[in-house]
């Protein structure tokens, strides 16, 4: 996250940009309209700096604790990882250049760190470590039905 559009050295080299990026999480964490300013801002200037190159988002993602529930935006609830990956979606679909995203993670998994952010391993999975479906699952199966043929942003 820190290969921002100022300071790459690398991206010159690549035919693809591939970025992993947080906002509403490790940035803006539990601040959604932040995060959205902020992811849009980047992108931009990703799109500008390099405007014949893809972008792909090679990670994101909000944790979530099964079950947990909330009507604000409350980091770890399953309503904010939804509002999470909306609104990334929202930012994504603004630009011509992006042209495809994979979620940080299909489950759940248990990890060796332990931290604030890491309880009982890494609660960023459209499932859970025993793959039962949190309520993400819509919103990631309604947009992966509704993308059309592909290169559609041609």
């Amino acid at each position: 996250m820190m290969a921002t559009p100022e300071q790459d050295l690398i991206s010159p080299l690549i035919d693809v940009l591939c970025l992993n990026r947080y906002y509403g999480w490790y940035l803006n964490h539990g601040d959604i309209e932040g995060a959205r300013v902020g992811l849009r801002k980047e992108l931009k200037e990703w799109q500008e700096k390099y405007p014949d190159k893809p972008i792909i988002m090679t990670e994101y993602g909000a944790d979530t604790l099964p079950g947990y529930h909330s009507n604000w935006d409350v980091p770890y609830t399953e309503e904010y990882q939804e509002r999470f990956h909306q609104m990334s979606h929202e930012v994504f679909d603004e630009l011509e250049n992006f042209v495809g995203e994979h979620v940080w993670n299909f489950a759940d998994f248990e990890t060796n760190s332990y931290a604030l952010i890491r309880i009982q391993g890494n609660h960023k999975g459209l499932f859970t470590r025993d793959r039962n479906p949190k309520s993400i699952v819509k919103l990631f199966r309604n947009r992966w039905n509704a993308i059309p043929d592909y290169n559609y942003k041609k």
